[in-house]
């Protein structure tokens, strides 16, 4: 079975893996709100709720000429935080396709599905 193709701004959980994997610099962001990151979280990111993007813009302003990996529950809420970011100069932005949930089938099947 092939994968779905992917919006030009998603990348792959086995890619985000690879990433984490091979030491690649990136900066690694949980948009989701935080009674989910308590729930069940990935160790490597760093938690700034969607709520929260606007007013914490200058929290991410240090990696704005780096990658950032967005991810969320399933990936909708991260690829609206990318495409927001990428409006706002961010140039190398990208949403982890299937969020968590994806990455909890697929990575870490120890973590807590919801």
């Amino acid at each position: 079975m092939s994968q779905p193709e992917l919006h030009p701004l998603e990348i792959s959980c086995i890619s985000v893996k690879a990433k984490l994997d091979g030491g690649d610099e990136f900066f690694f962001l949980d948009c989701r709100e935080a009674d989910e990151h308590q729930l069940v979280n990935i160790t490597e990111a760093a938690l700034v709720p969607m709520s929260e993007i606007q007013d914490r813009i200058t929290e991410l302003q240090p990696h704005q000429n780096g990658e950032i990996v967005i991810h969320c529950h399933h990936g909708g809420r991260s690829l609206q935080v990318a495409t927001w970011l990428h409006g706002q100069g961010f140039a190398n932005v990208k949403s982890m396709a299937g969020g968590i949930d994806q990455w909890a089938m697929e990575i870490d099947t120890a973590l807590t599905r919801y």
